[in-house]
């Protein structure tokens, strides 16, 4: 395959996968927010004030509601006393036993801290990609309480209050934060926390004397928000069930005491509401993102002006708790679970402001001092706003559809929304104000299920349209890989006037509805695809067909066809239990067992001659298939990083005691001089010296982070020292280069050992180990069995090269007396032809690296879960918050196998002599029927755990075929120039023409005996 060719598929495979993975986007979670909506608040005489003035918001991110209600020992006990079980927030405890209404408050995926403020404030849902754009700015200026408000406050994060300073009138919200610098992982998080409380505390201390201040302090609604993102921080670096982050519990309980008492001795009145919540929870590992339970469950405590008291039930479990609240001892208090944008709606209430333009929350009655009549008026206004969402939607979508239909609850006779607002409104002014609230809230839920079917609308066709372009993705793959590596491209499609007005109509079409739609530009792309994809399918439909004879003219007899079925049915099993393995991590346990026996197939003569190589195969499997059956979110353990660090070097001095025995096999086609190995073997101990370096420098910083000391400065310089030498080291080879492809393999492991050390924090380095020695296991284990398979391939038969040689010159050289001879295929293999053909067993192969591939996924953990990285490891690098930076070390850290994978994999493309680009090919074809499973399995609704885990395994299973196409490059890259030492790969290399030269003189020799005096001769 020319290299041109080859990019443009590569190329065609990476855009076409990115474009489609923002599919999902476009139809599970469409943004919600529109504009020109009218906003609506409840109506007071001027007499009759909002239920409070001004609001007090405090959020502590990442705290999860267990551990704000639990009782703990005292995290730094001084006395016996202290380790009994306490409440380590009794302030808070306090409000929700005396003065206010508490309970959890749910959070959506993913639990992150922007798209969990919005919520809060804004009381929208943003589709998930919203996430995307980042942590500090918003994409988008929508509405939120703060711009509702008459002025706001915000003390905290950088990468929280601006989004909501930006997203409102200029003016109206000020945002005080601390340097970015401040968030250290490395030092205590309690100083954020601290410095919030301080500067709230200066800023009321100016507020006395400076009258300006003091006069808008004075107005009515107004929001104060303080940010505490010491929670979050501490329980990244410790967990949170660790003391740091119940000490920093018991810190934010008395900050916010002392704020509270703070303002309310400032004001003098009772006229205050406030709020104390959570944008997201945490998990036991100190992580969030997905939909776990214990990142969406967070505390709600209300008290203050116009919220209820706390409902006792004395002697008795109180309504509203479950098994999760069992332990909080609140059990005589009731709970009341809201939804988090029903936060927004609640604030909005309070101070007497309009409901955010956008909120989708539904106010939380339970939690209101107010009277029945008050209640109907808020439902009412609440399912007004609710309703103008979907009168503004619904117009937007008739003026893009031709043949719109309405959402029916809300468009048959008597069931329109002016027709039921006026049937409440009527039972309000009645005085059936219970049956004016369950119509309010029947109509929300009405109102919000209307909205769901204009957010799904496209649903049915873009999910068609997708499926189509996916299999078209898979034919298309399938057909050029047949085309080129199994037929070396001797027939050129066929296209035709009949294909090509047949695609031109249907994209045509397509592209005129998206016009009058008014569609994204994302939709033109979607339907691209499949009409080019299939068209190209048509136009190489003779080289199936040509392909069909090649890989499957062997299949006849019923034994052979059964051969076939089985193998087919197991494969398709294999890819099968792959889905199930992004769930249940296990499933690779048992694939790795039943391919520990793969040898005993080939019978007792192979494993006799390859003893010592199955057995390592069977011990690397073994190995292998402890790693799913870990657990996969892990903690800080020092000792098994050194264990796997010390392990790497042993392989390292290993190879350097016993190298001739490596090579042993190798037969060199330029023996490097004794300079070039000394050389060599000098680099080789330069990587081992660097590796054991990472071992005493990872050591010293996770001690020291551990014991609280801070990063110290020279570790963090020489940790980013070793690292940048590390993966600089294939360069020094270049000097002198040793080509032998264990050497290269080698170098590789080497290359990144010491990245693997920085960036471990638990059994990964051990991983690191049975990942290598697995694959190369592997490629020696696949040489093998392709040298035990094709005896008949040997060059040096005579028989064989006689008869090449003849049928050429035959071909060649034919009577021109007899009938016209075949005519050689275009681009026909010759006896210098690179590569042999793909075939049938081949596929085998590519199985076999889909598995690896899916192994480097998830050995060492859960990556389909958001919330598995750990940020302990990246932290000895980069102990200052940055999301990005940091993020790019852990990919870095998940990136490495593929590295390993991919250039293994390009040695036994050499050692079996198939076209470099072959084998990925085919797994970048058959990737996508996982794919296109997790695609129809998304889910934007059900439980958090669903929807986050369904959209993980949707995007990892898309980026593997990205994954697939870039490893290519990599391969190539790695392996340039390597010697793989036998003769197997030259025999690989002239393997396709000689079968086809030999098929060709065959054909030739039967047709001879027409020639008539010549026969004998030719026949000789």
């Amino acid at each position: 395959m020319a290299s041109f060719p080859r990019f443009r598929f590569l190329a065609i495979a990476v855009v076409f996968h990115l474009v489609y993975i923002y599919s999902i986007f476009d139809i599970y979670f469409v943004s919600p927010i529109v504009s020109g909506m009218r906003l609506f608040q409840v109506e007071r005489p001027e007499s009759s004030p909002a239920p409070a003035d001004r609001l007090v918001l405090f959020v502590g991110d990442g705290l999860r509601a267990d551990k704000a209600f639990q009782s703990h020992p005292e995290p730094y006990p001084k006395s016996d006393d202290d380790l009994i079980p306490r409440p380590l927030a009794p302030f808070l405890r306090s409000k929700v036993l005396e003065h206010g209404t508490f309970g959890v408050s749910h959070t959506r995926v993913p639990t992150e801290s922007r798209p969990g403020h919005v919520a809060l404030i804004a009381g929208l849902y943003e589709d998930v990609s919203a996430v995307t754009t980042g942590w500090k700015l918003n994409p988008v200026n929508f509405d939120s309480l703060f711009n509702r408000s008459r002025h706001t406050w915000s003390w905290g994060s950088p990468d929280i209050l601006p989004m909501f300073q930006h997203g409102a009138v200029p003016g109206r919200v000020d945002a005080f934060t601390y340097g970015a610098e401040l968030e250290d992982f490395s030092a205590d998080a309690l100083v954020l926390d601290l410095w919030v409380f301080d500067h709230v505390k200066d800023f009321f201390a100016e507020a006395r004397t400076n009258s300006t201040l003091n006069d808008a302090l004075r107005q009515n609604k107004i929001v104060f928000f303080l940010h505490l993102l010491g929670l979050d921080t501490t329980g990244h670096s410790y967990r949170p069930y660790s003391k740091e982050y119940l000490h920093n519990l018991k810190v934010v309980d008395q900050g916010v005491e002392e704020i509270v008492g703070l303002i309310e001795d400032f004001y003098g009145d009772d006229r205050t509401a406030f709020v104390f919540t959570a944008d997201h929870g945490m998990s036991d590992w100190g992580s969030h993102g997905d939909g776990h339970p214990n990142n969406t469950r967070t505390p709600l405590i209300v008290w203050g002006s116009g919220v209820a008291k706390p409902q006792i039930y004395p002697g008795e479990v109180a309504p509203g708790h479950d098994e999760f609240s069992s332990d909080w001892n609140l059990d005589h208090v009731r709970r009341h679970d809201v939804a988090q944008a029903d936060v927004a709606a609640l604030m909005a209430y309070l101070i007497g402001t309009e409901f955010p333009a956008n909120s989708v929350g539904e106010l939380p009655l339970s939690y209101l001092t107010a009277d029945l009549k008050e209640k109907a008026e808020a439902s009412l206004v609440n399912a007004r706003g609710i309703l103008e969402q979907y009168r503004v939607k619904e117009e937007k979508k008739k003026m893009t559809e031709l043949r719109f239909k309405p959402y029916k609850p809300l468009s048959d006779k008597g069931l329109e929304p002016d027709s039921r607002l006026a049937h409440i409104r009527q039972l309000i002014e009645t005085g059936s104000y219970e049956e004016a609230i369950e119509e309010s809230a029947a109509l929300m839920k009405v109102g919000l299920g209307g909205l769901r079917y204009l957010q799904t609308y496209d649903w049915l066709f873009l999910r068609a349209l997708v499926t189509v372009g996916y299999l078209g993705w898979v034919a298309y793959s399938l057909t050029v890989v047949i085309d080129v590596h199994v037929l070396h491209g001797r027939l050129q499609p066929s296209r035709t006037l009949f294909g090509t007005l047949v695609s031109s109509s249907v994209l045509t079409a397509l592209y005129a509805s998206f016009v009058i739609s008014k569609s994204p530009l994302t939709y033109y792309a979607y339907a691209l695809f499949p009409v080019f994809f299939w068209e190209e399918v048509y136009a190489r439909r003779e080289s199936l067909l040509e392909g069909r004879k090649e890989l499957f003219g062997h299949v006849k007899s019923a034994a052979s066809l059964a051969s076939l079925l089985f193998n087919c049915a197991v494969y398709v099993g294999v890819i099968e239990s792959l889905a199930l393995g992004y769930i249940h991590r296990e499933i690779l346990t048992v694939l790795f067992i039943i391919g520990a026996f793969w040898p005993l197939a080939y019978g007792f003569s192979f494993l006799h001659k390859h003893a010592a190589l199955s057995v390592t195969w069977f011990l690397s499997c073994i190995a292998m298939s402890t790693f799913t059956l870990l657990p996969a979110m892990k903690t800080e353990n020092v000792n098994l990083i050194m264990v796997g660090g010390a392990l790497m070097v042993i392989a390292g001095v290993l190879y350097l005691v016993f190298e001739d025995f490596v090579l042993a096999d190798f037969t060199w086609s330029e023996k490097p001089s004794s300079e070039k190995n000394h050389v060599s073997r000098t680099l080789v101990g330069i990587q081992i010296g660097l590796t054991l370096l990472s071992m005493v420098v990872t050591r010293s910083s996770a001690l020291s982070l551990q014991a609280k000391q801070g990063l110290p400065r020279g570790n963090q310089i020489t940790g980013w020292i070793v690292l940048v030498a590390s993966l600089l080291m294939p360069l020094a080879y270049r000097l002198q280069p040793n080509n032998h492809y264990m050497h290269r393999i080698l170098v590789i492991f080497l290359t990144c050992a010491p990245t693997f050390v920085i960036l471990t924090i638990s059994y990964e380095g051990l991983f690191y180990i049975a990942f290598s020695a697995i694959l190369v296991s592997w490629v020696r284990l696949e040489h093998a069995v392709f040298k035990f398979s094709s005896p008949a391939r040997s060059p040096s038969t005579p028989s064989a090269n006689a008869a090449v040689r003849a049928g050429a010159t035959a071909m060649t050289n034919g009577s021109t007396t007899g009938p016209a001879q075949k005519p050689p295929l275009e681009n026909e293999p010759t006896l210098g032809s690179p590569f042999r053909p793909l075939t049938l067993h081949d596929a085998r192969v590519a199985l076999f690296f889909f598995v690896l591939l899916q192994a480097a996924f998830f050995s060492t953990g859960n990556v389909a879960s958001v919330s598995a990285f750990s940020l302990e490891s990246v932290n000895r690098l980069l102990p200052v918050f940055d999301p990005f930076s940091q993020g790019a070390m852990l990919i870095l850290k998940l990136l490495i196998p593929f590295a390993l994978i991919s250039a293994n994999l390009g040695i036994l493309n050499k050692r079996l002599g198939v076209a470099p680009s072959a084998l990925f090919m085919v797994v970048m074809a058959i990737s996508d029927i996982l794919t296109l499973y997790f695609f129809w399995v998304v889910k934007d609704e059900g439980s958090w755990l669903e929807i986050g885990s369904t959209i993980s395994h949707f995007v990892i299973a898309s980026l593997l075929c990205v994954f697939v196409a870039a490893l290519e490059g990599v391969s190539a890259m790695f392996i340039a120039g390597v010697e793989v030492g036998d003769d197997v790969a030259k025999v690989a290399e002239n393997g396709a023409a000689a079968e086809v030269l030999l098929e060709r003189t065959n054909e030739a020799v039967e047709q001879l005996p027409a020639v008539g005096s010549n026969d004998d001769a030719v026949g000789k």
